[in-house]
Protein backbone atom coordinates (compact mmCIF):
# COMPACT_ATOMS: atom_id res chain seq x y z
CA UNK A 1 0.00 0.00 0.00
CA UNK A 2 2.88 2.19 0.87
CA UNK A 3 4.53 1.99 -2.33
CA UNK A 4 1.51 2.46 -4.40
CA UNK A 5 0.52 5.75 -2.37
CA UNK A 6 4.28 6.80 -2.94
CA UNK A 7 3.87 6.20 -6.67
CA UNK A 8 0.67 8.50 -6.81
CA UNK A 9 1.96 11.02 -5.12
CA UNK A 10 4.76 11.18 -6.94
CA UNK A 11 2.70 12.34 -10.17
CA UNK A 12 1.84 16.04 -10.72
CA UNK A 13 0.55 17.01 -6.79
CA UNK A 14 -3.11 18.31 -6.41
CA UNK A 15 -2.33 21.57 -5.92
CA UNK A 16 -0.37 21.62 -9.43
CA UNK A 17 -3.53 21.67 -11.44
CA UNK A 18 -3.98 21.77 -14.96
CA UNK A 19 -7.74 22.44 -15.72
CA UNK A 20 -8.46 19.95 -19.12
CA UNK A 21 -10.79 17.02 -19.29
CA UNK A 22 -8.77 15.63 -22.10
CA UNK A 23 -7.20 13.07 -20.26
CA UNK A 24 -9.42 12.23 -18.17
CA UNK A 25 -11.83 11.36 -21.18
CA UNK A 26 -9.35 9.42 -22.90
CA UNK A 27 -8.77 7.21 -19.66
CA UNK A 28 -12.26 6.53 -19.18
CA UNK A 29 -12.51 5.56 -22.55
CA UNK A 30 -10.02 2.91 -22.43
CA UNK A 31 -11.27 1.70 -18.92
CA UNK A 32 -15.08 1.35 -20.77
CA UNK A 33 -16.50 4.48 -19.25
CA UNK A 34 -17.16 3.12 -15.82
CA UNK A 35 -18.48 6.62 -14.81
CA UNK A 36 -21.60 5.80 -16.45
CA UNK A 37 -22.03 2.68 -14.80
CA UNK A 38 -24.52 3.98 -12.17
CA UNK A 39 -26.56 7.36 -11.40
CA UNK A 40 -24.22 10.59 -9.97
CA UNK A 41 -25.23 13.30 -7.76
CA UNK A 42 -22.06 15.99 -8.49
CA UNK A 43 -21.15 18.20 -5.61
CA UNK A 44 -19.14 21.53 -5.89
CA UNK A 45 -19.44 24.54 -4.38
CA UNK A 46 -16.52 26.75 -2.11
CA UNK A 47 -16.75 25.24 1.15
CA UNK A 48 -19.00 22.60 2.62
CA UNK A 49 -18.87 20.11 -0.06
CA UNK A 50 -17.47 16.93 1.64
CA UNK A 51 -20.00 17.87 4.61
CA UNK A 52 -22.94 17.78 1.97
CA UNK A 53 -21.39 14.88 0.12
CA UNK A 54 -21.51 12.74 3.77
CA UNK A 55 -24.72 13.66 4.86
CA UNK A 56 -26.06 12.51 0.93
CA UNK A 57 -24.15 9.33 1.05
CA UNK A 58 -26.04 8.98 4.76
CA UNK A 59 -29.26 9.17 4.04
CA UNK A 60 -29.19 7.08 0.36
CA UNK A 61 -27.46 4.55 2.61
CA UNK A 62 -30.90 5.08 5.06
CA UNK A 63 -32.77 4.27 1.95
CA UNK A 64 -31.46 0.98 1.31
CA UNK A 65 -28.83 2.02 -1.33
CA UNK A 66 -25.34 0.81 -1.81
CA UNK A 67 -23.32 3.87 -2.53
CA UNK A 68 -19.50 5.17 -3.68
CA UNK A 69 -18.23 8.08 -2.60
CA UNK A 70 -15.26 10.25 -3.69
CA UNK A 71 -14.57 13.13 -1.85
CA UNK A 72 -10.87 15.50 -1.23
CA UNK A 73 -8.82 16.08 -0.10
CA UNK A 74 -8.47 13.58 3.01
CA UNK A 75 -7.31 14.29 6.14
CA UNK A 76 -5.41 11.06 7.34
CA UNK A 77 -5.36 7.78 4.75
CA UNK A 78 -5.74 8.82 1.17
CA UNK A 79 -8.04 5.60 1.17
CA UNK A 80 -10.53 8.11 2.89
CA UNK A 81 -11.32 9.61 -0.83
CA UNK A 82 -13.07 6.61 -2.41
CA UNK A 83 -15.92 4.88 -0.10
CA UNK A 84 -18.06 1.87 -0.48
CA UNK A 85 -21.31 2.01 1.98
CA UNK A 86 -19.58 4.16 4.44
CA UNK A 87 -16.29 2.53 4.66
CA UNK A 88 -13.06 3.81 2.96
CA UNK A 89 -11.69 0.58 0.74
CA UNK A 90 -9.28 -1.41 2.09
CA UNK A 91 -5.87 -1.46 1.30
CA UNK A 92 -5.66 -4.44 -0.62
CA UNK A 93 -8.23 -3.20 -2.72
CA UNK A 94 -6.81 0.34 -3.09
CA UNK A 95 -3.83 -1.33 -4.95
CA UNK A 96 -6.00 -4.16 -6.74
CA UNK A 97 -7.54 -0.91 -8.17
CA UNK A 98 -4.23 1.37 -8.82
CA UNK A 99 -2.76 -2.03 -10.53
CA UNK A 100 -6.09 -2.00 -12.79
CA UNK A 101 -5.96 1.30 -14.14
CA UNK A 102 -2.02 2.15 -14.16
CA UNK A 103 -1.68 0.67 -17.78
CA UNK A 104 -3.72 2.73 -19.03
CA UNK A 105 -2.90 6.23 -17.33
CA UNK A 106 0.80 5.27 -18.86
CA UNK A 107 -1.16 4.67 -22.06
CA UNK A 108 -2.73 8.63 -21.54
CA UNK A 109 0.83 9.94 -20.55
CA UNK A 110 2.61 8.88 -23.59
CA UNK A 111 -0.14 10.38 -25.81
CA UNK A 112 -0.44 13.79 -24.08
CA UNK A 113 2.44 16.52 -23.09
CA UNK A 114 0.98 16.58 -19.43
CA UNK A 115 1.18 13.59 -17.49
CA UNK A 116 -1.81 12.52 -15.66
CA UNK A 117 -2.22 14.19 -11.75
CA UNK A 118 -2.47 12.88 -8.59
CA UNK A 119 -5.82 13.66 -8.66
CA UNK A 120 -6.70 12.76 -12.26
CA UNK A 121 -5.65 9.05 -11.35
CA UNK A 122 -7.47 9.03 -8.18
CA UNK A 123 -10.97 10.00 -10.15
CA UNK A 124 -9.75 7.11 -12.38
CA UNK A 125 -9.61 4.49 -9.77
CA UNK A 126 -12.78 6.04 -7.73
CA UNK A 127 -15.05 5.69 -11.36
CA UNK A 128 -13.29 1.86 -11.90
CA UNK A 129 -13.87 0.48 -8.07
CA UNK A 130 -17.57 2.16 -7.87
CA UNK A 131 -18.16 0.66 -10.97
CA UNK A 132 -16.72 -3.29 -10.02
CA UNK A 133 -18.46 -3.13 -7.05
CA UNK A 134 -20.84 -2.51 -7.95
CA UNK A 135 -23.09 0.74 -6.44
CA UNK A 136 -26.42 2.05 -6.99
CA UNK A 137 -25.77 5.83 -7.13
CA UNK A 138 -22.22 7.67 -6.65
CA UNK A 139 -21.72 10.75 -4.68
CA UNK A 140 -18.83 12.85 -6.44
CA UNK A 141 -17.08 15.65 -5.21
CA UNK A 142 -15.59 17.93 -7.76
CA UNK A 143 -11.85 18.53 -7.07
CA UNK A 144 -11.59 21.91 -8.12
CA UNK A 145 -13.95 24.47 -10.00
CA UNK A 146 -16.16 21.94 -12.10
CA UNK A 147 -16.41 22.55 -15.77
CA UNK A 148 -12.85 21.57 -16.38
CA UNK A 149 -12.20 19.53 -13.31
CA UNK A 150 -11.45 15.50 -14.30
CA UNK A 151 -14.15 14.53 -12.39
CA UNK A 152 -17.02 16.50 -15.15
CA UNK A 153 -16.78 13.34 -16.97
CA UNK A 154 -19.64 11.77 -15.30
CA UNK A 155 -22.71 13.90 -16.06
CA UNK A 156 -24.79 14.12 -12.69
CA UNK A 157 -28.37 13.37 -12.41
CA UNK A 158 -28.46 16.02 -9.82
CA UNK A 159 -25.86 18.86 -9.34
CA UNK A 160 -24.81 20.56 -6.00
CA UNK A 161 -23.63 23.56 -5.88
CA UNK A 162 -22.26 24.75 -2.31
CA UNK A 163 -22.11 28.04 -0.72
CA UNK A 164 -19.48 29.86 -3.58
CA UNK A 165 -17.29 32.66 -2.64
CA UNK A 166 -13.18 33.90 -3.25
CA UNK A 167 -11.14 30.33 -3.49
CA UNK A 168 -8.63 29.56 -5.99
CA UNK A 169 -8.56 32.58 -7.60
CA UNK A 170 -5.39 31.65 -10.05
CA UNK A 171 -7.42 29.03 -11.64
CA UNK A 172 -11.16 30.35 -11.47
CA UNK A 173 -10.86 33.64 -11.44
CA UNK A 174 -10.91 36.65 -8.61
CA UNK A 175 -14.35 37.54 -8.71
CA UNK A 176 -17.42 35.22 -7.63
CA UNK A 177 -19.21 35.27 -11.16
CA UNK A 178 -15.93 33.83 -12.75
CA UNK A 179 -16.06 31.15 -10.03
CA UNK A 180 -19.91 30.43 -10.38
CA UNK A 181 -19.35 30.26 -14.08
CA UNK A 182 -16.63 27.65 -13.66
CA UNK A 183 -18.53 25.63 -11.09
CA UNK A 184 -21.98 25.99 -12.89
CA UNK A 185 -20.13 23.37 -15.73
CA UNK A 186 -21.35 20.28 -13.48
CA UNK A 187 -24.90 21.58 -14.52
CA UNK A 188 -26.00 19.10 -17.24
CA UNK A 189 -29.14 19.36 -19.37
CA UNK A 190 -32.28 17.73 -18.40
CA UNK A 191 -30.55 17.31 -14.49
CA UNK A 192 -31.63 18.96 -11.19
CA UNK A 193 -29.34 21.44 -9.89
CA UNK A 194 -29.74 22.03 -6.18
CA UNK A 195 -28.06 25.31 -5.30
CA UNK A 196 -27.07 26.61 -1.78
CA UNK A 197 -27.73 29.80 -1.04
CA UNK A 198 -25.36 32.05 -2.97
CA UNK A 199 -24.39 35.69 -3.10
CA UNK A 200 -26.08 37.66 -5.85
CA UNK A 201 -23.59 37.82 -8.26
CA UNK A 202 -23.24 34.09 -8.15
CA UNK A 203 -26.88 33.62 -7.74
CA UNK A 204 -27.49 35.44 -11.21
CA UNK A 205 -24.69 33.06 -13.31
CA UNK A 206 -25.99 29.61 -11.81
CA UNK A 207 -29.61 30.21 -12.92
CA UNK A 208 -28.89 31.58 -16.13
CA UNK A 209 -26.57 28.45 -16.94
CA UNK A 210 -29.50 26.24 -15.53
CA UNK A 211 -31.68 27.76 -18.02
CA UNK A 212 -29.42 27.91 -21.04
CA UNK A 213 -28.76 24.15 -20.37
CA UNK A 214 -32.33 22.86 -19.35
CA UNK A 215 -31.75 21.98 -15.91
CA UNK A 216 -34.37 21.89 -13.28
CA UNK A 217 -33.64 24.56 -10.85
CA UNK A 218 -34.35 23.87 -6.45
CA UNK A 219 -33.21 26.84 -4.55
CA UNK A 220 -32.17 27.17 -0.65
CA UNK A 221 -34.54 29.64 0.40
CA UNK A 222 -37.18 29.26 -2.41
CA UNK A 223 -37.78 25.52 -3.09
CA UNK A 224 -36.09 24.18 0.02
CA UNK A 225 -34.34 25.57 3.06
CA UNK A 226 -34.12 25.24 7.33
CA UNK A 227 -36.93 26.17 8.50
CA UNK A 228 -36.13 26.20 12.05
CA UNK A 229 -33.17 25.50 14.37
CA UNK A 230 -32.03 25.35 17.84
CA UNK A 231 -29.17 24.54 19.56
CA UNK A 232 -29.45 20.99 21.21
CA UNK A 233 -26.30 19.11 23.20
CA UNK A 234 -23.69 17.91 21.07
CA UNK A 235 -25.33 19.66 17.88
CA UNK A 236 -28.63 21.25 16.64
CA UNK A 237 -32.10 20.57 16.36
CA UNK A 238 -33.85 20.89 12.88
CA UNK A 239 -37.06 21.42 10.71
CA UNK A 240 -36.29 20.95 7.00
CA UNK A 241 -38.34 22.05 4.11
CA UNK A 242 -37.60 19.48 1.68
CA UNK A 243 -38.67 19.42 -2.24
CA UNK A 244 -41.38 16.69 -1.36
CA UNK A 245 -42.35 17.10 2.25
CA UNK A 246 -41.10 18.81 5.93
CA UNK A 247 -39.27 17.05 8.22
CA UNK A 248 -39.26 17.92 11.58
CA UNK A 249 -37.31 16.93 14.89
CA UNK A 250 -34.56 16.55 12.79
CA UNK A 251 -31.07 16.17 15.28
CA UNK A 252 -28.06 16.72 13.57
CA UNK A 253 -24.87 16.30 15.80
CA UNK A 254 -22.75 19.31 14.04
CA UNK A 255 -22.58 23.03 15.09
CA UNK A 256 -23.43 25.89 12.99
CA UNK A 257 -26.21 27.00 10.71
CA UNK A 258 -23.51 26.51 7.72
CA UNK A 259 -23.90 22.51 8.68
CA UNK A 260 -27.60 23.12 8.73
CA UNK A 261 -27.27 24.53 5.19
CA UNK A 262 -25.55 21.43 4.18
CA UNK A 263 -28.09 19.10 5.16
CA UNK A 264 -30.78 20.93 3.72
CA UNK A 265 -29.16 20.52 0.63
CA UNK A 266 -27.90 17.09 0.96
CA UNK A 267 -32.22 16.27 1.71
CA UNK A 268 -32.98 18.12 -1.50
CA UNK A 269 -30.08 16.26 -3.49
CA UNK A 270 -31.88 12.78 -2.05
CA UNK A 271 -35.32 14.10 -3.13
CA UNK A 272 -34.24 14.88 -6.11
CA UNK A 273 -32.44 11.81 -7.10
CA UNK A 274 -35.43 9.84 -5.90
CA UNK A 275 -37.55 11.81 -7.90
CA UNK A 276 -35.76 10.65 -11.05
CA UNK A 277 -35.62 7.25 -10.35
CA UNK A 278 -38.84 6.75 -8.21
CA UNK A 279 -42.20 8.46 -7.15
CA UNK A 280 -41.48 11.87 -8.37
CA UNK A 281 -44.20 13.22 -5.55
CA UNK A 282 -43.54 11.28 -2.55
CA UNK A 283 -41.97 12.62 0.76
CA UNK A 284 -39.27 10.60 1.85
CA UNK A 285 -39.63 8.08 4.86
CA UNK A 286 -39.24 11.27 8.08
CA UNK A 287 -38.41 8.39 10.35
CA UNK A 288 -35.38 7.34 8.09
CA UNK A 289 -34.11 10.81 7.38
CA UNK A 290 -34.23 11.28 11.20
CA UNK A 291 -32.40 8.12 11.63
CA UNK A 292 -29.65 9.02 9.09
CA UNK A 293 -29.13 12.36 9.88
CA UNK A 294 -28.09 11.25 13.65
CA UNK A 295 -25.48 9.74 12.65
CA UNK A 296 -24.31 11.89 10.48
CA UNK A 297 -20.32 12.76 11.04
CA UNK A 298 -18.22 15.41 9.28
CA UNK A 299 -14.66 14.83 9.98
CA UNK A 300 -12.01 17.48 10.64
CA UNK A 301 -15.00 19.97 10.27
CA UNK A 302 -15.43 21.87 14.04
CA UNK A 303 -14.82 18.11 15.61
CA UNK A 304 -14.23 18.04 19.22
CA UNK A 305 -11.27 15.55 19.31
CA UNK A 306 -10.24 16.03 23.39
CA UNK A 307 -11.85 17.39 26.37
CA UNK A 308 -10.39 19.10 29.51
CA UNK A 309 -9.92 21.56 27.79
CA UNK A 310 -11.93 21.07 24.74
CA UNK A 311 -9.97 21.05 21.69
CA UNK A 312 -11.79 21.59 18.28
CA UNK A 313 -10.07 20.92 14.95
CA UNK A 314 -11.47 22.64 11.81
CA UNK A 315 -10.87 22.69 8.02
CA UNK A 316 -11.07 26.06 7.27
CA UNK A 317 -9.10 27.04 4.57
CA UNK A 318 -10.31 30.58 3.18
CA UNK A 319 -11.99 33.36 4.68
CA UNK A 320 -15.54 32.50 4.02
CA UNK A 321 -15.24 29.10 5.82
CA UNK A 322 -13.07 30.71 8.46
CA UNK A 323 -16.61 32.91 9.26
CA UNK A 324 -18.69 30.61 9.39
CA UNK A 325 -16.49 28.46 11.95
CA UNK A 326 -16.29 31.45 13.87
CA UNK A 327 -20.21 32.36 14.04
CA UNK A 328 -20.30 28.16 15.05
CA UNK A 329 -18.13 28.50 17.55
CA UNK A 330 -19.65 31.64 19.31
CA UNK A 331 -23.36 29.99 18.94
CA UNK A 332 -22.25 26.74 20.21
CA UNK A 333 -19.50 26.97 23.09
CA UNK A 334 -18.88 29.58 26.11
CA UNK A 335 -14.98 29.84 26.48
CA UNK A 336 -13.59 31.98 28.93
CA UNK A 337 -10.24 31.52 26.83
CA UNK A 338 -9.73 30.19 23.29
CA UNK A 339 -6.34 29.74 22.58
CA UNK A 340 -5.95 29.15 18.75
CA UNK A 341 -3.18 27.05 16.82
CA UNK A 342 -3.43 28.09 12.94
CA UNK A 343 -1.03 26.70 10.15
CA UNK A 344 -2.34 27.77 6.42
CA UNK A 345 -0.74 27.31 3.07
CA UNK A 346 1.50 30.23 1.65
CA UNK A 347 -1.40 30.15 -1.52
CA UNK A 348 -4.20 31.11 0.86
CA UNK A 349 -5.87 34.69 1.97
CA UNK A 350 -4.24 34.09 5.34
CA UNK A 351 -4.47 37.99 6.19
CA UNK A 352 -8.29 37.57 5.63
CA UNK A 353 -8.59 34.23 7.95
CA UNK A 354 -6.57 35.62 10.59
CA UNK A 355 -8.49 38.95 10.56
CA UNK A 356 -11.94 36.48 10.76
CA UNK A 357 -10.06 34.75 14.18
CA UNK A 358 -9.53 37.86 15.87
CA UNK A 359 -12.22 38.43 17.63
CA UNK A 360 -12.66 35.13 18.96
CA UNK A 361 -9.57 34.20 19.69
CA UNK A 362 -7.80 35.02 22.97
CA UNK A 363 -4.19 34.45 22.04
CA UNK A 364 -3.40 32.02 18.76
CA UNK A 365 0.44 29.78 18.66
CA UNK A 366 1.66 29.90 15.03
CA UNK A 367 3.26 27.31 13.09
CA UNK A 368 3.50 24.88 9.64
CA UNK A 369 1.45 22.18 8.52
CA UNK A 370 3.03 18.76 6.83
CA UNK A 371 2.56 20.07 3.85
CA UNK A 372 5.48 21.58 1.58
CA UNK A 373 2.99 24.45 0.86
CA UNK A 374 3.00 25.59 4.09
CA UNK A 375 3.51 29.40 5.21
CA UNK A 376 6.23 29.33 7.32
CA UNK A 377 5.71 30.26 10.85
CA UNK A 378 7.88 33.75 11.29
CA UNK A 379 6.39 34.69 8.38
CA UNK A 380 2.70 34.24 9.49
CA UNK A 381 3.66 35.56 12.58
CA UNK A 382 4.13 38.84 11.12
CA UNK A 383 0.88 38.96 9.62
CA UNK A 384 -0.63 37.78 12.61
CA UNK A 385 0.89 40.68 14.93
CA UNK A 386 -0.75 42.95 12.67
CA UNK A 387 -3.79 41.97 13.41
CA UNK A 388 -3.72 40.29 16.97
CA UNK A 389 -1.28 42.45 18.14
CA UNK A 390 2.36 41.16 19.04
CA UNK A 391 1.34 40.27 22.74
CA UNK A 392 -1.24 37.87 21.80
CA UNK A 393 1.33 35.81 18.95
CA UNK A 394 3.49 32.83 19.73
CA UNK A 395 5.35 30.97 17.32
CA UNK A 396 5.76 27.30 17.28
CA UNK A 397 8.04 25.14 14.31
CA UNK A 398 6.44 22.40 15.20
CA UNK A 399 2.64 21.36 15.21
CA UNK A 400 3.05 19.45 17.99
CA UNK A 401 4.58 22.05 20.14
CA UNK A 402 2.22 24.67 18.99
CA UNK A 403 -0.88 22.55 20.28
CA UNK A 404 1.38 21.84 23.55
CA UNK A 405 1.73 25.46 24.19
CA UNK A 406 -2.02 26.28 23.40
CA UNK A 407 -3.28 23.50 25.94
CA UNK A 408 -0.99 24.91 28.37
CA UNK A 409 -3.16 28.57 27.91
CA UNK A 410 -6.44 26.92 28.00
CA UNK A 411 -5.23 24.82 31.04
CA UNK A 412 -4.47 28.03 32.84
CA UNK A 413 -8.69 29.25 32.19
CA UNK A 414 -9.64 25.68 33.35
CA UNK A 415 -7.46 26.21 36.69
CA UNK A 416 -8.61 30.13 37.65
CA UNK A 417 -12.25 29.68 36.27
CA UNK A 418 -13.14 25.82 35.81
CA UNK A 419 -14.09 23.36 33.74
CA UNK A 420 -15.52 24.23 30.00
CA UNK A 421 -13.69 27.46 30.49
CA UNK A 422 -10.56 26.69 28.00
CA UNK A 423 -10.15 25.72 24.56
CA UNK A 424 -8.51 25.26 21.79
CA UNK A 425 -8.76 25.80 18.18
CA UNK A 426 -6.55 24.06 15.34
CA UNK A 427 -7.57 25.63 12.22
CA UNK A 428 -5.98 26.83 8.52
CA UNK A 429 -6.00 24.15 6.83
CA UNK A 430 -7.28 20.38 5.56
CA UNK A 431 -3.76 19.58 5.98
CA UNK A 432 -3.49 21.14 9.54
CA UNK A 433 -6.84 19.45 10.44
CA UNK A 434 -5.80 15.90 9.28
CA UNK A 435 -1.87 16.25 10.89
CA UNK A 436 -3.69 17.46 14.64
CA UNK A 437 -5.79 14.43 13.97
CA UNK A 438 -2.60 12.25 13.25
CA UNK A 439 -1.75 13.61 16.40
CA UNK A 440 -4.72 13.62 18.74
CA UNK A 441 -6.96 10.79 17.91
CA UNK A 442 -7.16 7.37 18.27
CA UNK A 443 -5.91 4.89 15.81
CA UNK A 444 -3.44 7.50 14.41
CA UNK A 445 -6.67 9.50 13.44
CA UNK A 446 -8.01 7.24 10.64
CA UNK A 447 -11.41 7.39 10.36
CA UNK A 448 -13.99 4.75 11.60
CA UNK A 449 -16.50 3.37 9.29
CA UNK A 450 -19.72 5.49 8.90
CA UNK A 451 -22.67 4.15 11.04
CA UNK A 452 -25.36 2.77 8.48
CA UNK A 453 -29.39 4.32 10.37
CA UNK A 454 -29.84 1.07 11.98
CA UNK A 455 -26.57 0.84 13.42
CA UNK A 456 -24.89 2.74 16.60
CA UNK A 457 -23.20 6.10 16.18
CA UNK A 458 -19.44 6.49 16.75
CA UNK A 459 -19.07 9.93 17.95
CA UNK A 460 -15.53 10.73 19.89
CA UNK A 461 -17.85 11.94 22.67
CA UNK A 462 -21.64 10.94 23.51
CA UNK A 463 -24.07 14.28 23.79
CA UNK A 464 -23.77 13.88 27.53
CA UNK A 465 -20.01 13.97 27.65
CA UNK A 466 -20.30 17.05 25.50
CA UNK A 467 -23.21 18.68 27.52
Amino acid sequence: MREVEQEIISRRPEHSVDLALDRMTELVGLLGDPQRACPVIHITGTNGKTSTARMSDALLRARGLRTGRFTSPHLVSIRERIVIDGTPISPERFVAAYEEVVPYVKLVDERHPVAMSFFEVLTGMAFAVFADTPVDVVILEVGVGGRLDCTNVADGVVAVITPISIDHIRLLGNTVEQIAAEKAGIIKPGAVAVLAQQPLDAAEVLLRYAVEVGATVAREGAEFGVLSREQAVGGQQLTLRGLRGTYEDVYLPLFGLYQAGNAACALAAVEAFAGVSEDPGAALDADLVREAFAKVSSPGRLEVIRRSPTIIIDAAHNPAGMAATVAAIEEAFSFARLSGVFAASGDKDVPGMLAELEPLLTDVVVTRNSSDRSMEPEQTAELAAEIFGEDRVRTASRLDDAIEAAVALADEAVAETGPGSGGVLITGSVITAGDARRLLGPAGGELPPEPSANQPSRHSFTAAELS
